[in-house]
């Protein structure tokens, strides 16, 4: 099977997945949970964000061409196996099982998280 991986190139945030402060946004939330669900079917999540990884979006000559031509407008930038596959929003998990090939439906159980939380920390 070959090694699938999704790069996500997020706006500047207070934090890697914005899932902080006294607002947070639901998108984020959602997406935040839809990342979790790749991971447990073995696609391997990168997250860039442009407040403390700034470097990363350089570096990549897809994400600086969509910020050359839209600003930050762009963000985030959704890159699968290397191409650039959604700009300037979330996807939702449908979006993203899409991508990747997945079965919605084919959810596997959580490892336990051995925090004693209930696998929320």
């Amino acid at each position: 099977m070959t090694t699938q991986i999704l790069q996500v190139f997020d706006p500047a945030m207070c934090c890697s997945s914005g899932v902080c402060g006294p607002e947070v946004d639901t998108r984020l939330v959602q997406f935040a949970a839809d990342v979790e669900w790749l991971k447990t079917h073995g696609v391997i999540v990168q997250r860039h964000n442009l407040s403390q990884n700034p470097a990363a979006f350089v570096a990549n000559a897809l994400v600086k061409a969509a910020l050359t031509e839209r600003g930050e407008a762009a963000l985030p930038v959704l890159l699968a196996n290397g191409q650039l596959t959604l700009s300037g929003r979330y996807p939702a998990r449908p979006e993203l099982a899409s991508l990747f090939k997945l079965d919605l439906a084919a959810t596997p159980e959580p490892a336990p998280s051995g925090c004693g939380c209930g696998g929320t920390c």
